[in-house]
């Protein structure tokens, strides 16, 4: 995960809101981006992410899971959590790598 600035994760975020509207539909799940956002957002337990995935899950093969594993773990990376005070992992990174070069 590369972040440069707060505009590049937005813009990236809603690229893989894309991607998992398209996801949803494909995989003819139940869920909405919102049940998406909301899961990542009220993170609670260590298996909280696996939920997300769960989401998308129709018995496919190695390949689907895959794709799927990877699109959670950006939205996972991108999208806000309560737990970090509404921002998201790669906004906390940018915040941390911020400080950093600010000590130097």
């Amino acid at each position: 995960m590369e972040v440069e600035s707060k505009q590049q994760i937005l813009e990236r975020r809603k690229e893989i809101e894309q991607e998992l509207v398209d996801m949803l539909k494909e995989t003819e799940s139940d869920f909405t981006l919102d049940h998406v956002r909301d899961a990542i957002f009220h993170e609670e337990d260590n298996d909280d992410m696996m939920k997300v995935v769960a989401m998308f899950d129709r018995g496919g093969d190695a390949t689907e899971l895959e794709n799927v594993l990877e699109l959670v773990t950006d939205a996972w990376n991108y999208f806000p959590h309560e737990i970090l005070g509404g921002i998201s992992p790669a906004e906390k990174f940018l915040e941390y790598n911020d400080k950093s070069k600010k000590r130097l």
